[in-house]
């Protein structure tokens, strides 16, 4: 069955940015990631903005800063090149991602707009599959079959019927991940 499934590393600093100056602006402001150079606009496209959903407060943010228009629509040329910039190394980066998925054994995906598998490996395995994925004499990686995970029994069936491999959130083994159900309108805007 074709499939496209995304992976996203992501990180959770607690408390303030750690490259935030005593007086509370930004340490390495010139050389910031593009996270930085992109809040608070969103990079997924069905994402809504909403104020309220930002960790820094609205005082926080330039005047120069990005904030979608009323209609929902980006205005600042910068946030604009950012977004289609990380969007690109999300694509340039897919060969990585699968190797760094081979080397953690990660071949266990949910629907997008169902649930969120979350991985969490120890800070070792992460190093130890990052330093293997970004290897410069890594053959490609080989496409591998996944495993999808749902906790809902239409969704199972209609898998199953299209040559997926479909398991019951139950039935899932090793528990690496924690299953995060969602629903769509909290996510998307449609």
């Amino acid at each position: 069955m074709p499939t496209r499934v995304v992976a996203m590393l992501l990180a959770n600093v607690v408390g303030a940015c750690p490259n935030l100056l005593a007086d509370n602006r930004c340490g390495i402001y010139e050389e910031r990631p593009l996270v930085c150079r992109i809040y608070p606009a969103e990079i997924n496209p069905f994402v809504v903005f909403k104020r309220e959903n930002k960790a820094c407060p609205p005082e926080a943010w330039n005047r120069d800063q990005s904030v979608p228009s009323r209609g929902g629509d980006l205005e600042n040329e910068e946030t604009l090149k950012a977004i289609q910039s990380s969007r690109h190394a999300d694509a340039s980066e897919a060969d990585i991602k699968r190797r760094l998925c081979g080397a953690l054994n990660v071949v266990d995906t949910a629907l997008v707009h169902e649930a969120a598998l979350l991985y969490s490996p120890t800070g070792e395995a992460l190093l130890s599959g990052l330093a293997f994925a970004t290897s410069t004499d890594c053959e490609p990686a080989p496409m591998h079959q996944w495993r999808f995970v749902s906790d809902k029994a239409e969704t199972l069936a209609n898998l199953s019927r299209s040559g997926a491999i479909a398991l019951h959130v139950r039935e899932a083994e090793g528990g690496s991940f924690q299953h995060h159900g969602f629903k769509r309108e909290a996510i998307f805007s449609f």
